[in-house]
C-alpha cells in the first residue's frame, strides 16, 4: 500500500481514539465482513486472530505463520477505505522491526500483541520482557515515519482462577506496556465493573474491553469510562448462532 495512505489512516486512527469515548472496533476476518462492518458506519476495523484462523480452517493461538496472516489480511485492508489494526498475538516468533514492517507493508496501521507466547508453550512474558517487546515495536514504528497504534493486552486475567487475585500484577505490567509506549490496554478476560474501574484509574491511556454485540450495552462500557471496544470473536461466533436459527429449517 501507498505509504502516504498508510499515514493517512494511521493519523486518523488515532484521532477516532481521541474523539470516540469509547470508539468501538468491530472485529472482522474477511473482506465480506469487513466491507459489511464499514458500510454499517464504523469509521475503522480491527483483524481478530481467532476469527481470521476459524475462517481459513485454521488454529487460534498462531496457528498460522506471520507470512501466512500477512497474505491473508492484504486483501482484508485494500477492500475498504478505513484504517485497521491487526491482531498479532504474541509476535509469531519474529522480531519487532520485522513485525512492524511486515503490517506496515500491506497496510495495517494498529497492532494488538499480548502476553502470552504461544509459540514457546504458552509461557506469559515477563513484565519487562513484554513491556521491551512493545517498546521495540513502538521503535520500529518510529522510525518508519509511521504513528502505528499500538494495544498491549495482558492475559494474566485470563489465566487467573480468581482475576482480583492478579489485579496489582496486572496494573503493574499495564503501566510498564503504557510506559513502554503502548497507546492502549486491554485487560483481556474481565468483564467486571469493579474490575475494570480499577484498571481504567490505574493508566492514562485508552482501556480496551472485549463486549458482545448482542449481549452487551454500549451506555455501560462509556459509563464505566472504557475507551476501546473490540469484538474478539464474539461477532463471529453471535453470527454463526444467528446462521444456524436462519437455517434450521431447511434442514428437517
Amino acid at each position: 500500500m501507498d505509504s502516504r495512505i498508510t499515514v493517512e489512516r494511521a493519523r486518523r486512527l488515532k484521532q477516532l481514539h481521541a474523539d470516540h469515548k469509547p470508539l468501538v472496533l468491530p472485529t472482522v476476518w474477511d473482506a465480506w465482513s469487513a466491507r459489511t462492518a464499514a458500510d454499517a458506519g464504523f469509521p475503522a476495523l480491527t483483524v481478530g486472530s481467532h476469527p481470521l484462523a476459524d475462517s481459513r480452517g485454521a488454529e487460534d493461538h498462531e496457528g498460522q505463520t506471520f507470512e501466512e496472516v500477512l497474505a491473508a489480511v492484504r486483501p482484508i485492508i485494500a477492500a475498504v477505505d478505513v484504517p485497521v489494526s491487526v491482531d498479532l498475538e504474541s509476535g509469531y516468533g519474529q522480531e519487532a522491526a520485522d513485525l512492524v514492517a511486515g503490517l506496515l507493508e500491506v497496510g495495517g496501521v494498529g497492532l494488538n500483541v499480548e502476553d502470552t507466547v504461544h509459540s514457546e508453550g504458552g509461557r506469559v512474558r515477563s513484565t519487562q520482557e513484554h513491556a521491551s517487546y512493545l517498546a521495540g515495536l513502538r521503535a520500529a514504528a518510529d522510525d518508519a515515519g509511521i504513528p502505528l497504534w499500538i494495544n498491549g493486552r495482558t492475559d494474566l486475567f485470563l489465566h487467573a482462577k480468581d482475576a482480583s487475585d492478579v489485579l496489582d500484577e496486572a496494573i503493574e505490567r499495564l503501566r510498564a506496556m503504557e510506559q513502554a509506549g503502548a497507546d492502549s490496554l486491554y485487560p483481556v478476560g474481565i468483564q467486571d465493573d469493579d474490575l475494570l474501574q480499577a484498571v481504567i484509574g490505574a493508566v492514562a491511556v485508552p482501556v480496551n474491553s472485549t463486549a458482545h454485540p448482542v449481549r452487551h450495552d454500549l451506555e455501560r462500557f462509556r459509563r464505566l469510562g472504557v475507551g476501546r471496544i473490540t469484538y474478539g470473536p464474539l461477532l463471529q461466533m453471535a453470527l454463526t448462532d444467528a446462521m444456524k436459527d436462519m437455517l434450521g429449517r431447511w434442514t428437517s
